[in-house]
């Protein structure tokens, strides 16, 4: 099967999406506003010592000095030392140290320092200043713990110096997937040392991989006919970086120089579009409904005007069968995570219920995210999780309406018209103003002055007090004041 990797790079974000037989599986988006330093390796230089805090204002090339407190310098505790010396004995003003962020710059507040490195790859963390091999709890299973552990021990040299820590990501990793993770870290480890040892501080050594780089490292295999990256500057940039790192995958990389933007030749931009909707249609004329919330996500299939078929439980088989790969792809396209509800048009044949189960499980397959999925319950919903691995989709591009505060709906006109007969009538128990102006929307002003012109006006009787209308284009719809003149 033909698969492509786009890469759309331009000065505030890169998008990366990942195309199967002509249709976008997966979504990618990396904003530079969002990017932080934490991660970031510097050659700093100590700008000043403070004794009576045990801390010292450290020069990485920021606007701000960074702040590293003696509990966090590594070389003055070490494995066996749980107390540090003080901070007097271990720097003083002028000393270059090389450092790694571990909390961003926050308002009038440096970075955050540390003299412990750690390394992230993909499923490993590498650990340079120390040498044991740590694994995460979240692999809770024993006996894959030990499996795990037994891999990355074999691939350690006699005189390896460095330790790593296993993710949670490595739980079902090959030995070859590790073995490329390490690969990928000593090399990191080898540039920053050799960076350290010629450059003048302040000087950024490591940065973490932005997305088009984790895009070579991660998600490059086989299957993969071609990477194209539409900004040349870049392009250039990822063949340094492959020819370092991966180069396995210099090959597949292609710069593209067409006309058309990247993007919109191959149908991502309508794809993001229909990605943020909460209905998702069939070819069969049925259709999902997918809702998110914050405690789950719920996806509703309907049959809609799909009426082919033998009889209406073939009918309802075949909508299902649809839906589970279109599911399948919806979770990967949005980057849904946490717990998933799968609404499922009920069935009463048992085997058809089997194989609807078998096609999800075979679409979901493809997933490089760890999901777990179990039958149909009482109620006929299909049960799943999926871990949240990065922000949905929805989270990175948009934000709550600001007409209806995140609830999905707001009130109608009559609805607010309402509401403001009420508060008038508060109002006028409470002030005795000249006159009482209602500020609100063009559509709830329509409303006063057609259909809800009599109400309006019996109240005005009721009140004694003339009653104005105004119209505010900058309201929503259930925006309104009452202003007492």
């Amino acid at each position: 099967m033909s698969e492509n990797i786009l890469i759309n790079i331009t000065p505030q974000e890169t998008r990366v999406a990942l195309i199967l037989q002509g249709a976008v599986q997966e979504l990618h988006i990396e904003r530079t506003s969002s990017r932080g330093i934490a991660g970031n390796v510097y050659l700093g230089k100590v700008v000043r010592v403070l004794p009576g805090m045990q801390s010292a204002f450290i020069d990485i090339g920021l606007e701000r000095a960074a702040f590293l407190h003696v509990a966090d310098i590594w070389e003055g505790r070490g494995a066996d030392i749980p107390t540090p010396a003080p901070i007097e004995r271990l720097l003083h003003d002028g000393q270059a140290i090389t450092v790694q962020v571990i909390k961003d710059p926050i308002g009038t507040k440096g970075a955050r320092l540390s003299t412990q490195i750690s390394i992230a790859g993909r499923m490993l963390v590498y650990l340079p200043q120390e040498s044991h091999i740590g694994i995460s709890q979240r692999i809770e299973n024993e006996a894959d713990r030990e499996l795990l552990k037994g891999k990355v021990q074999r691939l350690l040299k006699p005189d390896e110096k460095g330790g790593f820590i296993i993710r949670t990501m490595a739980e079902d990793a090959s030995e070859a997937d590790l073995e490329a993770d390490v690969d990928y870290l000593r090399k990191t480890w080898a540039s920053i040392t050799q960076l350290a040892k010629t450059k003048p501080a302040p000087f950024l050594l490591h940065q973490d991989l932005n997305l088009a780089q984790r895009v070579l490292r991660d998600f490059v295999n086989d299957e993969i006919d071609a990477i194209q990256v539409d900004s040349r500057e870049n392009f250039i940039m990822l063949q340094e970086f492959g020819k370092t790192f991966t180069p396995s995958v210099l090959d597949k990389m292609v710069h593209y120089t067409g006309e058309r933007p990247l993007f919109d030749l191959y149908g991502v931009e309508e794809e993001i579009q229909r990605a943020l909707g909460r209905r998702v249609d069939l070819k069969s004329g049925g259709y999902l409904i997918v809702d998110q919330t914050e405690a789950m996500t719920t996806i509703d299939v309907n049959t809609g005007s799909y009426v082919n078929g033998r009889n209406f439980d073939d009918t309802i088989c075949k909508t299902n069968l649809e839906a589970a790969h279109a599911i399948a792809r919806q979770l990967r396209l949005r980057n849904l995570g946490g717990i998933i509800i799968l609404d499922f048009i009920d069935m009463e044949n048992a085997e058809h219920k089997t194989a609807v189960l078998a096609e999800l499980n075979k679409a979901l397959s493809r997933d490089r995210t760890k999901m777990s999925v179990s039958g149909f319950s009482a109620l006929g919903l299909v049960e799943m999780t999926r871990k949240r691995t990065r922000e949905s989709l929805a989270h990175i591009l948009c934000e709550p309406c600001p007409a209806c505060t995140g609830k999905g709906q707001v009130k109608t006109a009559r609805t607010i018209c309402y509401e403001i007969l009420r508060e008038l009538l508060r109002e006028a128990r409470q002030f005795n103003p000249r006159e009482f102006r209602i500020l609100a929307s063009q559509l709830v002003v329509d409303m006063f002055l057609e259909e809800e012109s009599q109400h309006l006006a019996m109240l005005s009787d009721f009140v004694g007090k003339p009653i104005s209308l105004q119209v505010e284009n900058i309201y929503q719809q259930e925006q309104y004041d009452i202003i007492l003149m």
